[in-house]
């Protein structure tokens, strides 16, 4: 039988179920920072000592609110708790389940939380820190011209050589061309792209591009009106057919729009800092051996996966579990802040 409660346990616990323990302190293990004072010890469960501390913070999510104290059997009822949760916890590391990557991202993004994240809150930062730093990046937070694509692929490939595929694609132009209405439809049907499932629909972008989609295929968009088809043309893909369903202009937002974006940035650059300083505190005092030639000797496949439909925003290189602010549509892209919810 698959055993589904020790994964939840080492989730729930992995990080701190071991500072539960008694005596002063919880038992300590090579290279971990020391652990906070237990309390009195008030049981053990196979040598793992478990605290008047853990047993306060329990026992006071039940006590009464007129402040009448615990009955015997409630106070067993709690201990009865605490001991299996702490049975459960030692099956799980027995059974390895602490090895797993997604527990392990757990564990992490828990202690980033605890040593990173809560040092920083929106209330640190000044309407005139804010103002300053969005009058020295006005360009971070335009809004800029964009037009929506839809677009139709067809490849060139062994067994439709150039000049057959060419062909398609013109045959499906001269369609489009009498019914603009069918190009969702011509598109689910024949197009040979990621975004064929959404009828051709690649959505806004700007003048730069987006990651996965030709840019050739943007330059040619940017040339054309709203509800105007291109031409067929040839991109290192195939051919294509791109139609301009809409057209929005350039936007330059005010900082009172643009205000809780500025926040998100220079939260999210602290943060960033933070996170720096933390992790290199941490290299300082490991002892760290990579072995360079072998990483650079692997063969890296690249993985089967079709380009983000909506692209999301980027958040610092080992942040990227933590909670955050997203942005409505149409913010510039400014990475979110990991952290505590708004305030």
């Amino acid at each position: 039988m698959r055993l589904v409660t020790p994964v939840l346990m080492v989730l729930a616990l992995a990080v701190g179920c071991a500072g539960d323990g008694g005596g002063a302190t919880g038992p300590a293990t090579e290279g971990a920072a020391p652990q906070e004072s237990i309390g009195e010890v008030l049981a053990t469960i196979n040598g793992t000592p478990i605290g008047s501390e853990a047993f306060q913070q329990e026992a006071s999510r039940k006590a009464p609110a007129n402040n009448e104290s615990l009955s015997p059997a409630e106070r067993d009822e709690i201990m009865q708790k605490l001991i299996a949760d702490e049975l459960l916890y030692q099956e799980s590391l027995r059974r390895g389940l602490d090895k797993d990557p997604k527990v392990k991202k757990v564990m992490v993004n828990t202690l980033l939380r605890d040593q990173v994240y809560t040092n920083v809150r929106n209330t640190d930062f000044s309407d005139e820190e804010l103002k300053k730093y969005y009058d020295s990046h006005k360009d971070e937070f335009i809004v800029p011209e964009k037009v929506q694509i839809k677009r139709i692929l067809i490849r060139v490939t062994d067994d439709r050589p150039d000049d057959k595929a060419k062909a398609e694609a013109e045959r499906i132009l001269a369609e489009l061309t009498k019914d603009p209405a069918k190009f969702k439809e011509l598109a689910a049907q024949f197009s040979e792209d990621p975004y064929k499932r959404r009828g051709g629909d690649v959505g806004f972008v700007a003048a730069d591009g987006k990651p996965g989609l030709d840019k050739a295929v943007v330059d040619k968009a940017f040339t054309l009106q709203a509800n105007q088809l291109s031409e067929v043309f040839k991109t290192d893909e195939g051919y294509n057919i791109v139609l301009v369903a809409q057209r929005r202009e350039r936007v330059e937002r005010t900082f009172d729009q643009m205000k809780g974006a500025v926040l998100r940035k220079v939260k999210n650059d602290r943060l960033k800092d933070l996170y720096d300083q933390y992790v290199n505190g941490l290299k300082q005092g490991a002892k760290i051996d990579v072995k360079t030639d072998k990483v650079n000797a692997l063969e890296i496949k690249a993985a089967r996966k079709a380009p983000s439909l909506d692209a999301g925003l980027a958040v610092p290189s080992g942040m990227e579990g933590a909670e955050g602010e997203m942005m409505d549509e149409g913010e510039p892209a400014v990475a979110p802040a990991p952290g505590e919810e708004p305030h």
